[in-house]
């Protein structure tokens, strides 16, 4: 028999015993005596209307089933959708490796406790590195909104400015993330962001926009390559001399997939390179970190304001050349290191995705980074021409994009909502519905094509579309 007074039989801290024993310890005599400093009037006044707890482990793992089961994974749908989560391979030793109860249990401890973890973290930081073409890359982030944050945060300690400058086909969920880390307008250290214009038949940063809104208020200019939307922004040399020409950062977003074929982000001029890494090895997820980074050149104006932390490598003092050690350095100026007076807050939640990524791209090697590119931008540019060629549907933007491509529906009579809701139906997810975030695109969606996509799988979709659009 259960005990009725477990309240969540599978929280034992639940347990009224447990509860009293822990008050007691506290000097409370009343659970409410601990939020007496929330105002009263946000304070529910009766309680919630909860269901019974499921006591029995077998019940209670049929009933999230069910709840499960409402689902149709990615894995049940051929699926198109990308805009900021994408599904990649991911190689059956990602997943082996990350079980490992040395990885998988505890975060992490001292140097010398963890040192295998310390390795594992510092050639994340390596592989990244060289991705990138920057020499410090530090743990990473929550995700890629929040390395962005970030970024911004750190050029405007360096410049001492309060204005950043964004394209504005920027992913609508990074932007809402930077917001938030550049604080309202109300509180102090507010740092403005101001939206750069695009040419609407490439998708490229309007130039002239950029050199109307940069001034000496600018601490940097941000753009993404690839972009959200899909193109590839061949004007980063431009952009960056421009940035620097008034004393500003460049700051570049990369999804770190692509870099196999495209030039590192340094090789045209940025000096903060932000970015994701869910695409390393990372499977497709809701409710949790998909992981971001930050990377910069080794020069202390840098360095001294990194908020995350940084793993280095050194040479032990036993008298063996051969021995190295890893090890945390500058954790001082971190919030783990300051606390509260941190200049920035980071989470850990994503650390264990750092041994994966590092396993991801030690498999891979720049070889794998070369082929998988030029497979995406293969398989992309055959969905452009095959969706394209259906009556009705203009594929936006020059050709030559990585990975994922907007495609466009005003010429059918159709909504894109309309269009995805009919292809549900025959077990495919479409693109992302774009016509709320940027309405000068009509009713467009973003579609992504990666490397688990076979020509049968687009040319399923295009027949599909084929059918809804008669339809």
């Amino acid at each position: 028999m259960a005990n009725p007074k477990k309240v969540h039989p599978y929280m034992p801290n639940a347990v009224p015993e447990t509860k009293a024993a822990m008050m007691r310890a506290i000097d409370v005599d009343d659970i409410d005596e601990l939020f007496e400093q929330i105002p009263e009037r946000f304070r529910l006044k009766e309680p919630l209307q909860l269901p019974d707890p499921i006591v029995e482990e077998s019940a209670l793992d049929r009933h999230l089933k069910e709840i499960l089961s409402r689902n149709r994974s990615c894995d049940e749908v051929l699926n198109f959708l990308g805009a900021g989560c994408w599904q990649h391979y991911v190689p059956a030793v990602c997943d082996e490796i990350a079980q490992r109860s040395e990885f998988l249990t505890a975060n992490f401890g001292s140097a010398s406790s963890d040192h295998g973890r310390f390795q594992a973290y510092f050639e994340f930081c390596s592989q990244m590195g060289e991705l990138v073409n920057m020499d410090v890359v530090g743990l990473p982030t929550y995700s890629w909104g929040c390395a962005l944050g970030n970024g911004i945060r750190m050029a405007a300690r360096m410049t001492g400015r309060s204005e950043v400058l964004v394209p504005r086909t920027i992913s609508p969920e990074r932007l809402a993330v930077l917001r938030s880390f550049c604080g309202p307008t109300e509180v102090g250290g507010h740092i403005a962001v101001r939206e750069i214009g695009f040419d609407e038949q490439s998708g490229l940063l309007d130039l002239d926009d950029l050199k109307r809104a940069i001034s000496n208020e600018t601490a940097a200019v941000y753009f993404e390559n690839p972009s959200y939307l899909g193109f590839i922004e061949s004007q980063g040399e431009e952009i960056s001399r421009i940035a620097h020409d008034h004393g500003a950062e460049c700051v570049v977003g990369v999804d770190p997939i692509s870099l196999g074929v495209l030039a590192a982000p340094a090789d045209y001029g940025a000096d903060i390179v932000v970015g994701t890494t869910q695409t390393l090895g990372i499977h497709m997820n809701c409710g949790g970190g998909s992981g971001g980074f930050i990377a910069a050149r080794d020069e202390e104006r840098y360095v001294g304001e990194f908020p995350t932390l940084l793993v280095s490598i050194a040479p032990t003092t036993g008298g063996n050349d051969d021995e190295r050690a890893f090890f945390l350095t500058c954790e001082h100026q971190t919030s783990y290191g300051l606390r509260d007076e941190g200049k920035d807050w980071t989470g850990n939640t994503v650390y264990l995705w750092t041994i994966v990524n590092a396993v991801y791209m030690s498999l891979m090697g720049p070889q794998g980074f070369r082929e998988i590119g030029e497979v995406i931008l293969q398989r992309s540019q055959y969905a452009r021409n095959r969706l394209g060629g259906i009556p009705g549907v203009d594929v936006s933007f020059a050709p030559g994009g990585f990975k994922e491509f907007i495609v466009n529906f005003d010429g059918t009579g159709k909504t894109v909502g309309d269009i995805n809701r009919a292809l549900r139906k025959q077990g495919i997810y479409g693109g992302k519905d774009l016509s709320a975030d940027f309405p000068e695109l009509g009713q467009a969606a973003l579609y992504c094509v990666t490397e688990i996509h076979t020509q049968g799988d687009v040319d399923r979709l295009a027949g599909a579309l084929e059918e809804v659009l008669a339809s």
